[in-house]
């Protein structure tokens, strides 16, 4: 059986045996900054190509992590725009279309497929990718423009496939220093060497050291994050966390036995955990955001649910997005830190 000991947060020889994923955590900011310096030369060789063309019918991110770029695209993009995370394109994608395609490992065959297909029917390519990998040697072709990547960071990558579509008038404005700033003054916040009492990723795990984390973001980004976060926490942990939209943590909210004021603590953690909700704040403030959340907050008071909150509302789209998952990414490593077995 597990149990939490939080003393562990604090603990400089606990915090050494993890010190390699903190340390590539806090790394984040440093691998958005070099992927974009590494493919600076590449971008602009595939904005100029882009100016020598009319705009793209429709732009089609290809790939298992094209619903990222749609996230951030899809309300802004002034052509049609399609996320197709299969192996192979929709029927109709054809030369007069752009496809766009993350893979920062660039061993992924269906991917490699996916890309494979673009550059038969003609299409712009544009990837993300290691220069020497399997989506590169399927990408070589003469409309295809690779930008290379090196530290298999999605997020890293992303970034530097939005500033394309930035500077060629298809996608929102991204400032790259700015998302790498974001994640730098995450990785401060919430540093190993600051205690528990100033760190909030420590809290945060504490928070559900006892508890089935229920995680919710109200933007199309701040939703995105939260699955991000709960597929942390599941790794980290091995226990249930579960990410999903006010109607599908409305009713384990509601199942939740309210707290009696004479409950015992002890034998209550004997038994089944309670849920706690983790609220991801990206600063939206749309009416059907605020609705969302006032009824999620409203049930968790009345069935006595404690309520957590990450906050990231400077910056960016991008760069708050960002901070979300590196928020959660620190909360569930401390999450794993301060869990041991009997």
């Amino acid at each position: 059986m597990s149990w939490f000991d939080e003393s562990r947060l604090d603990d400089e020889r606990a915090l050494a045996t993890v010190d390699v994923r903190l340390r590539t955590l806090a790394e984040s900011g440093a691998r958005v900054r070099r992927e974009g310096g590494d493919a600076a030369e590449a971008t602009s060789e595939a904005v100029a190509r882009m100016h020598e063309n009319s705009r793209p019918r429709a732009v089609v991110a290809a790939g298992p992590d094209s619903r990222l770029l749609r996230a951030v695209l899809e309300p802004w993009c002034p052509v049609p725009f399609v996320a197709w995370p299969g192996p192979a394109l929709p029927g109709w994608v054809g030369s007069l279309d752009l496809v766009v395609v993350l893979a920062p490992d660039g061993g992924d065959s269906g991917t490699a497929s996916a890309v494979a297909e673009a550059v038969r029917r003609g299409s712009q390519v544009v990837v993300a990718c290691p220069p020497v990998s399997l989506v590169a040697e399927h990408a070589a072709a003469r409309w295809t423009t690779i930008l290379p990547t090196a530290t298999r960071d999605q997020l890293a990558s992303a970034v530097v496939v939005l500033d394309f579509l930035e500077r060629v008038t298809l996608g929102p404005h991204v400032d790259a220093d700015g998302v790498a700033q974001a994640l730098d003054d995450v990785a401060i916040a919430c540093s190993p060497l600051r205690d528990l009492a100033v760190n909030p990723a420590k809290t945060t795990a504490i928070a559900l050291a006892d508890a089935t984390p229920l995680l919710w973001g109200g933007s199309v980004l701040a939703a995105r994050a939260a699955r991000r976060v709960a597929e942390s926490m599941r790794r980290s942990s091995g226990r249930s966390a579960l990410a999903g939209d006010v109607e599908g943590l409305l009713p384990l909210i509601e199942a939740a036995r309210p707290r009696a004021l004479f409950d015992d603590p002890v034998a209550e953690a004997t038994g089944e955990r309670r849920p706690v909700l983790l609220v991801l704040e990206d600063g939206s403030e749309e009416p059907v955001v605020r609705e969302q959340r006032g009824r999620l907050l409203a049930a968790a008071e009345r069935h006595g649910v404690r309520v957590e909150h990450v906050l990231a509302e400077e910056g960016s789209e991008v760069a708050r997005y960002a901070s979300l998952v590196l928020s959660g990414a620190y909360a569930a490593e401390y999450l794993r830190l301060g869990l041991v077995e009997d």
